[in-house]
């Protein structure tokens, strides 16, 4: 979920916003320093495995291609904010919707083991699976066979997009990150009226919630409400909605950038923990409540019991 490197000020509304402002200052001195160090044990040291690392070697590699310190904080700022906390609170929400329906979580564990296959190794401490034989497995192929665990992430973020609210400020007139897939509010350069007949004056703002949106009974039928990742198969095979109606990535020219990503990255950690663990909630009475803030957070975290599914090593 990752937004696309732009500038960090609308260019209609011309205000730039006082925080982004901090980041700049927090994170411009943070890459001259790291760029520095690299530059100094380049030499020497061309095996770093960081992201922010590679980039820098990889444009010192190349000088007519080398990639200014605004781009790097820019891209890192856009893996940081867009590419972690989206990822990371869609996959709580995931585990709680498995932990409330125990018939999916097993179901999506068949399903691991058939695409990839349960290698089970015996030794002296007794059946043992290897964490790193199973994460070697998952393969590009063995990954889109997994169409059923595909459909429950998306059914997840149907229900529970990683950014709830796509918005702008109308009081200041405030737009964040231009070009993002964050927020895309617009705002009305003059009097118009939108087709549903709604009018809407000058400077206005116009938004939508994508967490209505994804239970709206229109667009998904009676059972909106309801947690049904089959919604998204034929045959077995995932179908994906029109991105104007599922909008958890966004559509259009501003469509996510990282969906592709996003759904790779999760699934390889949902696979993984799965395969290994069984999960329930460690109070079932518990009322689960989300805090909204850039994400959708579950209020007060998610404590989950894993329970080993085989030993691992």
């Amino acid at each position: 979920m990752l937004m696309t490197p732009s500038s960090l000020v609308d260019t209609r509304c011309g205000t730039m916003l006082g925080h982004t402002d901090v980041m700049m200052a927090i994170t411009t001195p943070v890459n001259d320093l790291n760029r520095i160090e690299l530059e100094c044990f380049w030499k020497w040291q061309r095996n770093k495995e960081d992201i922010l690392s590679r980039f820098i070697l990889a444009s010192n590699e190349d000088p007519d291609e080398r990639i200014t310190d605004k781009y790097l904080r820019d891209t890192i700022l856009n893996f940081l904010i867009a590419g972690k906390d989206t990822s990371a609170n869609t996959l709580s929400w995931f585990f709680y919707m498995l932990c409330k329906h125990p018939t999916i979580q097993e179901r999506i564990a068949l399903e691991i083991i058939e695409s990839v296959g349960d290698k089970v190794v015996s030794n002296e401490k007794g059946n043992y699976s290897s964490v790193d034989e199973f994460t070697a497995r998952l393969t590009e192929e063995s990954i889109d066979k997994m169409q059923y665990l595909h459909a429950a992430i998306t059914e997840t973020l149907r229900l529970y997009p990683a950014v709830p609210v796509v918005q702008t400020f109308l009081s200041t007139v405030i737009f964040l990150v231009h070009n993002s897939s964050f927020f895309d509010g617009k705002c009305a350069d003059e009097d118009d009226v939108l087709p549903d007949g709604l009018k809407v004056k000058k400077g206005d703002g116009v938004n939508y919630m994508m967490y209505a949106m994804g239970r709206m009974t229109y667009l998904w039928g009676e059972d909106a409400d309801e947690f049904k990742p089959d919604r998204w198969l034929a045959n077995g095979v995932f179908q994906p909605a029109s991105p104007f109606k599922f909008v958890a990535f966004n559509a259009g020219p501003r469509i996510c950038l990282g969906k592709e990503f996003a759904y790779r990255q999760m699934k390889i950690l949902a696979a993984t923990l799965i395969h290994f663990f069984r999960f329930r909630l460690e109070d079932e009475s518990r009322s689960i409540k989300y805090r909204t803030m850039f994400t959708l957070h579950i209020d007060g975290g998610l404590p989950v019991t894993a329970l080993r599914r085989i030993k691992c090593e």
